[in-house]
């Protein structure tokens, strides 16, 4: 008899819609203490400078904004553990967008206001199983919105890598969201039961084939922390690295992710 089919992991709407905010809120926070010499130093993504970046985590909330004031969708196509397997496709448009946005807005801090006025009303106008369409396929708001943690958790930690000392905090729900849905991806991505990933206090999920664990101590176990999965997820720390600086645990023949990271570009 074939296992029982794992159940979609589920958010609660009210605290993914305040996790936006409050995350949101913190980047914009920090980008009005950055002086005219920090904005134009360097990122660890290619070429763009922290002025770009701070003006690309706009557009994580403003593509909400922008979807809602299009017509809804006829139904959704694109579930969350998809979603992340959809983005890098999409780089060339991303990249060409932020540096428009960039050289579009000289003011950072009135960006982020319009930003973050506009993101506000429209959540508060809309109900989260409002479909909305964006690049990568149609979704309900509320699934998007747990998107949207990935995006501002991932690229907080771009901004705090590439401003020592700035020390952006990440909001616990935000992270959290964003820790589960990558670790989710990977199930997703190699289904199974023989290996357990372990990213404490947020989440476990069961994935590569092989035999099942059924009880005690499992053979496979990976286990590491949020933000070092997250990295790894994303590409911004290798498996070897992470692995080598002691950011990994990995014990079993079956516990080597190398090969299935990173999740998304």
């Amino acid at each position: 008899m074939p296992p029982a089919k794992k159940r979609a992991r589920t958010y609660d709407p009210a605290k993914i819609r305040t996790a936006v905010l409050i995350q949101f809120g913190h980047v914009r926070q920090a980008v009005g203490t950055l002086s005219e010499e920090q904005l134009a130093g360097p990122t660890r993504l290619g070429d763009w400078t922290v002025r770009e970046l701070a003006a690309h985590l706009t557009m994580a909330v403003d593509a909400i904004s922008r979807a809602l004031d299009r017509d809804e969708p006829d139904k959704p196509v694109l579930t969350l553990q998809e979603w992340p397997f959809t983005t890098a496709p999409r780089a060339g448009d991303i990249d060409d967008g932020t540096r428009d946005l960039a050289a579009a807005h000289p003011d950072l801090g009135a960006l982020y206001a319009d930003t973050g006025e506009r993101f506000a009303r429209k959540l508060e106008q809309t109900s989260g199983d409002r479909l909305i369409g964006s690049r990568t396929g149609a979704m309900t708001l509320a699934d998007y919105l747990v998107t949207r943690t990935v995006e501002l958790v991932v690229h907080t930690d771009d901004l705090n890598a590439a401003v020592p000392g700035l020390d952006v905090p990440y909001d616990r729900q935000a992270l959290a969201a964003c820790t589960r849905l990558l670790a989710d991806a990977l199930a997703a991505k190699a289904p199974g039961g023989s290996t357990e990933v372990r990213i404490p206090p947020y989440a476990v999920v069961q994935c590569v084939e092989g035999p099942r664990h059924t009880r005690g101590t499992p053979p496979n176990v990976v286990e590491t922390d949020p933000l070092t999965w997250i990295r790894l997820a994303t590409g911004r720390v290798a498996w070897a690295e992470a692995i080598e600086d002691a950011k990994v645990s990995a014990s079993g023949e079956r516990a080597d992710l190398g090969g299935l990271l990173p999740l998304m570009g």
